[in-house]
């Protein structure tokens, strides 16, 4: 880490126009807002600064994602929140799913998604015609997980494809007392798996919506009319990696999923060691 130029919070709203933020890792934890994050928010909604929230989670609409900001001291409009939740829409267009029953493993947002993108939600108990996994929460993991596998494999024997759709691809997420495991390792549980029985098969991987797929940083480019923007994240092989592959300049944040070994080749611009504005308000 000591080869990434160290940069400031201040440095990086005087340099660029607009800065997305993760959210988990950078802004808050699963039990609340982390150090400075509340004062950042604050500073930026002050002077009116650009900013969008870009994030992995399909367990949240915006709206409902800004209250339990709020919650947590951030005062986070819903227009300034991008979910890869909100991904699932065109892509089910693109693929045809419209009228498909998709069997969502997640909470009542995640559902929400589904519904909202033409698709007949369903529990994973029911009969489907693909999957998605919206959160890792909102469902009985390990009898939902076992029935998703049993009637997948049950549907491969008998010679058909089900889509596997994977809004979050994240693996791990902060905790205030250490982490937890997301949706990504719930795909990964169930990929392993079926690649162990269908080795030769191409059509048992998860079709990953978000970072670092490019949708979310092409609509948070759209909505603020330039590519004068960063990428402040604590994750490498999405933030960053996704950042990247966009042609953006990236930060890496102090504390977060990555730790201190930079590992793949993916390397951020800058490493930012606190988000506590100079002059927060």
């Amino acid at each position: 880490m000591e080869t990434i130029p160290a940069v400031t919070i201040d440095d990086l709203i005087s340099r660029y126009d607009v800065l997305l933020l993760d959210a988990y890792g950078v802004l808050v934890n699963g039990d609340g807002a982390l150090p400075g994050a509340a004062e950042l928010i604050a500073t930026l909604n002050r002077r009116d600064q650009p900013y969008f929230l870009v994030s992995n989670t399909a367990a949240h609409l915006p709206a409902n994602a800004s209250v339990r900001y709020r919650q947590f001291g951030l005062d986070l409009p819903a227009e300034r929140i991008l979910t890869a939740g909100s991904l699932i829409k065109p892509y089910f267009e693109a693929q045809g799913y419209r009228g498909l029953r998709c069997a969502v493993l997640g909470p009542e947002d995640s559902f929400r998604y589904v519904e909202e993108a033409g698709a007949l939600a369903v529990s994973p108990f029911e009969d489907f015609d693909l999957i998605l996994i919206g959160d890792q929460v909102g469902f009985p993991f390990l009898e939902g997980v076992d029935t998703v596998l049993s009637r997948l494999i049950d549907k491969f024997d008998g010679g058909a494809s089900v889509p596997l759709i994977l809004p979050n691809p994240d693996l791990i997420f902060p905790k205030r007392s250490g982490y937890g495991i997301t949706s990504g390792m719930v795909a990964a549980i169930i990929e392993l798996a079926l690649r162990q029985r269908y080795p030769e098969r191409i059509d048992v991987a998860f079709a990953q919506l978000g970072k670092p797929q490019p949708g979310l940083f092409e609509e948070a480019l759209k909505r603020a009319g330039t590519r004068n923007a960063i990428m402040i994240g604590d994750q490498l092989e999405t933030d960053i990696r996704g950042a990247v592959g966009m042609g953006l300049d990236s930060a890496l944040v102090a504390g977060g999923v990555a730790g201190k070994q930079l590992v793949g080749g993916v390397r951020p611009t800058y490493r930012l060691d606190s988000l506590m504005p100079a002059r927060a308000g």
